[in-house]
């Protein structure tokens, strides 16, 4: 059975364990991280030497880098749906889950620590505020892309839309000034009529 190490407000465990549920996968979670600990026993390095989260164990085969895991996942049991068989549409959709990592993660980490995980007294508000407006730049790229299509690589979910939309919930519900996004709107309502997403994403900020 697939087994997976992460606590459940990470948003990198969110990636997923939404997955999971797309696929349908039989899994078992263990808490890890955080208040959790057990990152540093040499049980768990000797499965990620990075002490990090998510790891998972799927029948022998370890996997870790959350977006890593959604490709292993959707490679495995979802191609031709999570994962697209087409080259073309599955490099749309590696290029969006790239872009949650390289462009919106940076951003989105001095925001969200900074307004759900640090105290009023404690926050770097010039931060806070350059980071957000940053954010607010990067949205709009992926709102322009979404205005001609319902998903980030075409008409249906794939892989792609699992880390932005991961990340696009948190944005949604931070406070700070954002552009008219209508179109990331329009898809970010797709996804909370998913079972999975409902389940693994749309909680209180943690």
């Amino acid at each position: 059975m697939l087994k997976i190490w992460g606590r459940t407000n990470s948003i990198n465990v969110q990636k997923v364990m939404w997955c999971v549920a797309e696929l349908g996968l039989p899994h078992e979670r263990s808490d890890a991280g955080g208040a959790f600990g057990g990152l540093d026993t040499p049980e768990y390095k000797s499965k990620n030497p990075n002490s990090r989260i998510p790891t998972i164990d799927d029948n022998g085969t370890i996997v870790w880098e959350s977006n890593t895991i959604v490709r292993y996942l959707a490679a495995r049991y979802g191609a031709g749906k999570l994962w697209p068989v087409d080259a073309a549409q599955r490099s749309e959709a590696d290029r969006w889950m790239d872009w949650q990592q390289t462009t919106i993660a940076p951003d989105m980490f001095p925001v969200f620590w900074g307004l759900v995980r640090t105290p009023p007294e404690k926050r770097d508000l010039a931060a806070i505020k350059a980071a957000g407006e940053r954010l607010a730049a990067s949205f709009a790229l992926l709102d322009k892309h979404l205005s001609s299509r319902e998903y980030v690589a075409g008409p249906e979910l794939t892989m792609g839309d699992i880390p932005v939309g991961c990340a696009y919930w948190r944005y949604a519900k931070l406070d700070v000034p954002k552009p008219r996004l209508a179109a990331c709107d329009a898809w970010h309502q797709r996804l909370q009529e998913r079972p999975g997403f409902r389940q693994h994403v749309a909680m209180p900020l943690s």
